[in-house]
């Protein structure tokens, strides 16, 4: 773990495909096949776009066998660029038991590092003290040569990280990744200042407040909308960001990630099937497809359009 050190870039929030009620094992390949052809630098399995609240633990696990296995595949078949990093989280119980049980089984299938749901730790919500008790009594259960990170998983409730929270990650060693969820970009520079010259790299979930915090010194995008246009999110972190384009694109993806709230994940599925050919039904565990009405998926078919249009560089 000593040489251990985050991938930066883009990692979208891994989708679960099913087919007739179980995990498509095959669409969950080529969705991970989609990834890096489109330049993403990591992914981000088991976690709320998987619906991992509504995974038992062995999908779960299954889940994340598939991407790693995948994603160490297609680094062998091609050496010019880099691996796929693979993160996961997938502890979604209440007792620091069975979360602890849950990571162990994620931990097994041997993602690059392991990632901590903020919301399962001092459930309650009290202080941080008894945030940071609960996170040192999981982290003492957990393998001590697994890289971890700290997700501020937006459900059942967001738990933000606190100075004093981010402070004591930094402290111990062990803590690489952050997916900020916070859509503050000032908060994040904060954030940003205080773990400059750290091992703990801090990734925006949030499109709208993007350019701004790369500029800061952010490690990346992670988040909902590289599940459906990612290479417009790799073109942004590789532009020159003084720039128009770069201001134009962010403007862009800042109004594109509106088209999460068209019944997510339902709507990326849709989207994917029919604009990006990866075969997968649009039926979600986590939302009820009948909600996907015709209005939404005109909207869909409108972003899709435009997300092409943006993708050849016509603006």
């Amino acid at each position: 773990m000593k040489n251990f050190k985050v991938v930066r870039g883009v990692y979208p929030t891994m989708i679960t495909p099913y087919k007739n009620g179980v995990i498509d094992e095959d669409a969950v390949r080529e969705l991970v096949r989609f990834y890096w052809k489109s330049g993403c630098d990591g992914i981000f399995a088991a976690c709320q776009s998987s619906e991992i609240m509504f995974l038992s633990v062995e999908e779960r696990a299954l889940l994340v066998r598939l991407v790693v296995a995948e994603a160490k595949r297609l680094a062998e078949v091609d050496k010019t660029r880099a691996p796929l990093m693979i993160v996961a989280s997938g502890h979604v119980s209440d007792s620091i038991e069975d979360q602890a049980d849950e990571l162990c089984r994620i931990a097994a299938e041997r993602p690059d590092a392991l990632i901590l749901i903020s919301n399962r730790l001092d459930i309650a919500n009290t202080t941080d003290e008894a945030w940071i008790a609960d996170c040192e009594k999981l982290i003492a259960k957990l393998p001590p040569e697994m890289p971890l990170g700290i997700y501020e998983c937006p459900k059942p409730y967001k738990r933000l990280l606190t100075d004093a929270m981010l402070k004591w990650c930094i402290e111990t060693e062990r803590f690489y990744f952050i997916k900020d969820t916070c859509c503050d970009a000032d908060l994040i520079a904060h954030r940003l200042d205080i773990c400059r010259g750290t091992r703990l790299e801090i990734f925006n979930a949030n499109a709208q407040t993007l350019l701004a915090t790369l500029k800061n010194g952010a490690s990346g995008y992670c988040g909902v909308m590289a599940n459906i246009h990612p290479e417009l999110y790799v073109r942004l972190w590789h532009a020159d960001w003084e720039t128009r384009q770069a201001s134009i694109l962010q403007d862009y993806l800042g109004l594109a990630a509106t088209a999460e709230s068209l019944t997510y994940p339902c709507c990326a599925k849709d989207y994917l099937n029919r604009y990006r050919g990866i075969k997968m039904e649009i039926y979600a565990r986590s939302a009820d497809e009948r909600n996907y009405t015709p209005y939404q998926r005109a909207c869909i078919d409108q972003f899709a359009e435009l997300s092409h249009y943006v993708a050849k560089g016509k603006f």
